[in-house]
């Protein structure tokens, strides 16, 4: 039996909740997790070296206090773009540095792996076959070379998400595999997969168990949201939205338990759009939600 982990992706708090006495107040007494993937858009590190480190002792400060573990690391909604398959070849090296960088505040943080989207080819590089494989040989002789200095840092793994596009990469589980397939042939550490139950709307691969299944073993963190069939809704596991929507906590935990897992963490990944009707309601949706899932996962 797969040990599972309940807990968090902190895009939730990104220009809501930016102070880290805050948010590790809201996480550890709220929603009542420990464990925790820290996400760049609250500590981008373009941003001067003494901020940096300034920030990361606060940090660190604040999850000591309420004992919370931060796990991993992730790009987010700000730093979702092309990096690694920016068309401009300095940009891509400007962007191979700004992860290094994160890697080191990722480790000081306690993380043992870091990660993204492993890349977005712009529609002039996606429309030309030989451009766009270029393109896609620069992201994997990135990835890689950032797992070889990870290793020197003493991580255990890089993950990277498969997406809900071609452009956007791995947006089938064959192409995900091949993809990984080929980041794992000259790495430095492995690569793994993290796994969103809500990125499988290819016309031919909408069924988000069958990834879970085919991909759990090598996805040792996984996001989950609330969403419909063909989408990536990002909604919270309320009663109004577990009605309308095909994530569920039994066959969710039978596709982890099918694929040959031997643990994971199953990481919240819930948005809310800037609304009326959702703006006062993130931590109670963040509650319910937590509450539900407590039924499957105690960890």
């Amino acid at each position: 039996m797969a040990h599972l982990k309940l807990g968090i992706n902190l895009g939730f708090a990104i220009n809501k909740y930016v102070e880290p006495e805050v948010w590790t107040r809201i996480v550890a007494e709220d929603l009542g997790l420990k464990y925790v993937q820290f996400v760049a858009d609250l500590l981008n590190v373009f941003l001067p070296p003494d901020i940096v480190d300034r920030q990361v002792e606060r940090i660190n400060e604040c999850a000591q206090k309420r004992d919370l573990a931060i796990t991993s690391t992730f790009t987010s909604a700000f730093t979702r773009v092309n990096h690694f398959m920016h068309p401009d070849a300095d940009i891509r090296k400007a962007w191979l540095n700004w992860f290094k960088r994160f890697a080191d505040i990722s480790v000081r943080m306690g993380a043992r792996t870091t990660g993204s989207h492993f890349g977005i080819l712009t529609f002039a590089d996606y429309d030309d076959v030989r451009r766009r494989e270029y393109i896609i040989e620069e992201g994997i002789k990135n990835w890689q070379e950032l797992s070889w200095y990870c290793k020197e840092l003493g991580m255990e793994y890089l993950n990277f998400e498969p997406m809900s596009i071609p452009r956007e990469m791995a947006n089938t589980v064959e192409d995900t595999k091949e993809l990984l397939a080929r980041l794992n042939d000259g790495a430095g550490i492995p690569f793994k997969i993290c796994l969103d139950v809500g990125h499988a709307p290819h016309p031919n691969d909408r069924d988000p168990y069958r990834w879970v299944r085919e991909l759990g073993s090598v996805s040792p963190i996984i996001h989950i949201q609330q969403t419909e069939k063909d989408h990536s809704r990002h909604w919270p596991f309320t009663e109004e939205y577990n009605k309308l929507g095909i994530i569920h906590g039994e066959p969710l935990i039978e596709a982890i338990e099918q694929s040959g897992a031997t643990e994971a963490e199953i990481i919240f990944e819930l948005s809310h759009r800037e609304a009326w009707s959702t703006e006062f309601r993130i931590i109670q949706d963040h509650v319910e939600s937590v509450n539900y899932w407590r039924q499957f996962i105690k960890n």
